[in-house]
């Protein structure tokens, strides 16, 4: 099924979505994020699906959003937190606004070098409403995430990586060849077991250490009764790599 705004693709368990409005910047319209929604859900399906990758076409990541689509653009952010798979950025450039509140929703972040980060809402009168008051603090920390907002001032990419923005600085020339080999890296891990890590780390936030210690142990639990688990022991036991079937 063609989209829009966004391109889909899907090679054994790693799929891509790349943004596709090149002409302006990648900017988040109602349409895209129509699409992403829907291409999220489609995701969530694919019981062959490991991995996600978000990429952009072109030399910007995202310039965030047009006046028309500000009321809508905020929740494209929610639909790739919505992913149950491993979500990875690649960064190709600047990721403003809406932009890098997408990038905010991954678990993984890879930059190209030369990538500026920035929330340039509060200059228009607005607040961020795809995340970034809420998903920054949590990755930065309060202090910095505060400057970030407050000020509406850009970060480069070095300074992104020093304060834990993005995991990862590569080349523009390497950034995609480095986001696919980790994605090949993490589909050979139990499929099931990445899934409940994510449901793990995600939840827990939002708990206190009590309530997120006993959701760890019932996921874990859960995970006892699998297939993959019992897989992954005789893999251990036999001194061979585990074929896992999500099972």
């Amino acid at each position: 099924m063609p989209y829009e705004t966004i391109i889909y693709e899907k090679k054994l368990q790693i799929a891509c979505i790349t943004l596709n409005r090149p002409q302006v910047e990648n900017a988040i319209s109602t349409q895209m994020t129509k699409d992403l929604a829907d291409v999220c859900r489609r995701i969530n399906q694919d019981e062959e699906v490991s991995v996600v990758i978000l990429k952009a076409a072109g030399g910007v990541f995202s310039s965030g959003s047009e006046p028309q689509d500000w009321e809508v653009a905020g929740e494209a952010s929610e639909a790739i937190a919505s992913l149950e798979r491993v979500a990875i950025a690649a960064i190709n450039g600047d990721a403003v606004g809406e932009g890098l509140e997408l990038m905010l929703a991954c678990d993984i972040r890879i930059a190209a070098e030369g990538a500026r980060f920035s929330l340039p809402h509060t200059s228009y009168g607005l607040i961020p409403r795809g995340g970034g008051t809420q998903r920054l603090p949590r990755l930065v920390g309060k202090g910095k995430a505060m400057e970030i907002v407050l000020t509406a001032e850009p970060i480069d990419t070095l300074e992104a990586f020093r304060i834990g923005l993005i995991n990862k600085v590569v080349s523009p020339e390497t950034l995609l060849s480095e986001a696919e080999e980790m994605a090949k890296g993490i589909i050979t891990k139990g499929p099931i077991a990445l899934r409940y890590a994510k449901e793990a780390v995600n939840k827990g936030l939002d708990m206190t250490l009590e309530q997120g210690l006993r959701l760890e142990a019932d996921l874990y639990f859960l995970i006892q009764t699998t297939a993959d688990r019992m897989e992954g022991i005789k893999a251990f036991l036999e001194k061979r790599s585990p074929e896992f079937k999500g099972e």
